[in-house]
């Protein structure tokens, strides 16, 4: 039975991110999804566990012999190790360096704004994108915004294909005690990007609750204050909870490829203030409030429309409402299929 192969390392990060969710559901997707004859397995590298990595009607995983920073070492320097399988689909730029692979690219934040990484990092990143966009079989993107981007920072041979991604369809919901009667919402990463600090100085200077749901990742972001109540890193069941209370969803950020927390707040029916990064714009639609990046006091303006004027929130969910259904994981996987069955790795038996 011919196999698709997908790395899930990202599963296994310290900070899975964003792109650890995009990992989880499109895998569970692609397996939903398979064409007649396929299946879909995850493999990740040799670790102590691995449970993290298991995804529902996905087979596996299946564990590499090479450790983690060894599997990166070597793809890096251009070690044509394959992960094995028919096809691999890739959901981030770890991938090998040839072979019929499908490299997912989130952003292009290495080169726009790559201040908001470790230098390290950032190197790693423009490396591995641009190998990727020379040798793959194809690269998808999550957005044109980043495909524009794409072609103007790392230009190269391989298609290039627009897959927007999902909506996670949290079926559970878990309390989440001591949460404020009111307030607004942040969901990600702590990291420079985000833009979280200045969140937190126009939620103080609104006197309003603010909630961030995401772990402390790299360059020592201090949120702490008096009306801040950070919450970490939280199960799905208790995230939705703490989404569907929300007041707004804040998305600040400085740049995104995508924007899940945009997307997932919509559909929950809680209105979003979003900064003018390019794919924000072009997820939101028109349906959210948009503020200039770094503006504080246009982004204290529309939180304070939206927290004080019902009639401002009322419109902001209906156009979310309407905007989220746009995107689904299983309309993602269905169109990740079609990009390998153009780059010949999925044809139907």
């Amino acid at each position: 039975m011919p196999n698709l192969v997908v790395l899930a390392e990202q599963l296994l990060a310290p900070v899975p991110g964003g792109t650890g969710r995009h990992t989880r559901e499109l895998a569970a997707a692609l397996a939903a999804t398979a064409p007649p004859g396929w299946e879909v397995t995850g493999v990740v590298s040799r670790q102590s566990d691995v449970s993290a990595a298991r995804i529902p009607g996905v087979g596996g995983p299946r564990v590499l012999p090479l450790p983690r920073r060894a599997l990166i070492a070597a793809w890096e320097h251009g070690v044509p190790y394959w992960p094995g399988g028919d096809a691999v689909h890739a959901p981030t730029p770890l991938a090998p360096p040839r072979g019929r692979v499908v490299v997912t690219v989130h952003d292009v934040v290495p080169w726009t704004h790559p201040e908001t990484l470790t230098a390290r990092g950032a190197a790693w990143h423009r490396k591995v994108i641009l190998r990727a966009v020379s040798k793959a079989a194809a690269i998808v993107v999550p957005t044109e915004a980043v495909a524009q981007a794409l072609r103007r920072y790392a230009p190269g041979t391989a298609p290039v294909r627009v897959v927007h991604n999902g909506v996670t369809g949290f079926t559970e919901e878990r309390a989440v005690p001591d949460l404020p009667e009111r307030y607004v919402l942040a969901v990600g990463t702590i990291e420079p990007r985000k833009g979280f600090d200045v969140l937190v100085a126009a939620t103080a200077e609104l006197g309003v609750p603010l909630v961030v749901v995401g772990p402390q990742g790299w360059g020592g972001v201090d949120l702490r204050a008096p009306h801040v109540r950070l919450l970490g890193r939280l199960p799905d069941a208790e995230l939705a909870h703490v989404l569907r209370r929300a007041a707004v969803l804040a998305a600040p950020s400085l740049a995104e490829g995508f924007g899940l927390p945009v997307v997932e707040a919509m559909a929950a029916g809680v209105p979003v203030v979003h900064s003018d990064a390019p794919a924000l714009v072009e997820v939101g639609g028109g349906a959210g409030l948009v503020v200039p990046r770094g503006d504080r006091a246009a982004l204290v303006a529309a939180l304070r429309s939206v927290w004080r004027e019902q009639r401002v929130a009322e419109r902001v969910i209906a156009s979310g409402l309407a905007r989220a259904k746009a995107f689904t994981w299983e309309n993602a996987a269905r169109q990740v299929w079609e990009v390998h069955q153009s780059a010949g790795g999925a044809r139907a038996v």
